[in-house]
């Protein structure tokens, strides 16, 4: 079991006082799919869009860990979902990935703002044929002289509309396999690099999502991230970080969703009893709980391994698999148990499960990580 340290908590605690502004109208927004800019700049304010940068580039200098612990406790505190999910995006499409990756010049130009949330990420890895199989991705970078020249298109961008800096994997070599895969740093405004229409989905409404166009786009080569051909490496690495920071905020919000539920089955009576005396209520409340302490204890054991420098292929797939999926099960129980005012928009149990669907599609799929799984085992 992880002993917290008291700073540990603090910096958990520091995010308390705005709870309540950031979950203020949530519902309407996510009606909206709007991107709350106000409630991005609170965040920013906290500290919270740095946490596990380097001080010297203007972040907290926080482990994994730490970080996953902080945003467990956004997750159980902020009711808008979008807005937590385009946090988690933030910190690892450009912050993890230049940190890790990127040159001293990259840090020092553009980690400060990343920490300070003046410049917001994304990274652009699906395309409209390509989404699980990345290799198979048709945008395509050529060198030419100090630059590098893009054509291709990028969808389902999660923070694309907002972002003012995108990491774009694009193949450098076509027959390379992964060693054909490069990352780049693009700006927006960078000519020849355009923004589509916001794409209206399912859930997380509050965190927008669109495609990317790159048509000659040219990029510095100082803008590569890392090396030409080690885009897959970086790739592979920000995908363990998002997996851990965004499903971190999805045990946050179970572990809300399961504390509304007690409260209601305890409260709510029909034929003169509350409805936790019913064993059909008790038990799906008890598979909550199951399903939050087995998340939980998946999240924080795979941390520790990465922290440790482990080989955690499996353990990340296993992680996002099983989080994703008892959250889904989760949402759909809690509405469940409130029975007509789950299904209502009001309570905002409806929004949980829409938001709950897409943990089982991004960051691979499902299916995906099953498939992984087997291979590993040698299927």
């Amino acid at each position: 079991m992880i002993t917290w340290s008291q700073e540990q908590d603090a910096l958990r605690a520091g995010l308390d006082p705005l709870l309540d502004v950031l979950s203020a109208d949530h519902l309407e927004r996510d009606a909206r799919g709007e991107f709350p800019a106000d409630n991005w700049k609170l965040l920013a304010a906290s500290g919270v869009l740095g946490l596990p940068i380097e001080e010297r580039w203007g972040g907290l200098g926080q482990d994994v860990l730490t970080t996953v612990y902080v945003l467990e406790g956004l997750g159980r505190g902020c009711r808008d979902g979008g807005l937590s999910f385009s946090v988690s995006t933030h910190l690892v499409s450009v912050g993890i990935a230049v940190q890790r990756f990127g040159s001293d010049e990259l840090r020092q130009r553009y980690l400060p703002a990343v920490c300070s949330g003046e410049r917001i990420g994304a990274h652009a890895i699906s395309e409209p044929d390509s989404g699980s199989d990345a290799l198979a991705m048709r945008t395509r970078a050529q060198r030419d002289g100090e630059h590098f020249v893009l054509n291709g298109s990028k969808t389902f961008v999660s923070n694309g509309p907002v972002a003012d800096l995108v990491t774009v994997y694009a193949k450098t070599h076509p027959d390379g396999g992964p060693l054909g895969i490069t990352a780049f740093l693009v700006e927006r405004g960078t000519p020849g690099f355009t923004c589509g229409s916001p794409i209206a989905k399912m859930g997380l409404r509050t965190s927008p999502l669109c495609e990317l166009f790159f048509d000659d786009c040219r990029v510095p080569a100082a803008n590569v991230v890392g090396r030409v051909g080690g885009g897959f490496l970086a790739l592979t690495h920000v995908m363990r970080w998002e997996i851990l920071c965004s499903f971190a905020i999805t045990v946050g919000e179970m572990r809300h969703r399961l504390d509304r539920c007690l409260d209601y089955a305890k409260t709510r009576k029909q034929f003169g009893t509350p409805i936790g005396s019913f064993q059909s209520v008790a038990n799906k409340i008890v598979n909550m709980e199951i399903g939050l302490r087995t998340a939980r204890k998946w999240l924080y054991d795979t941390a520790e391994r990465l922290a440790a420098g482990e080989d955690v292929a499996a353990d990340i797939a296993m992680t996002k698999l099983m989080i994703s999926e008892a959250n889904v099960a989760s949402a759909l129980d809690a509405v469940q148990i409130f029975g007509g005012n789950g299904y209502t928009t009001e309570y905002g149990l409806e929004k949980d499960l829409r938001n709950a669907v897409g943990g089982t599609i991004y960051s691979g799929t499902s299916e995906i990580q099953r498939n992984r799984l087997a291979s590993m085992l040698g299927l």
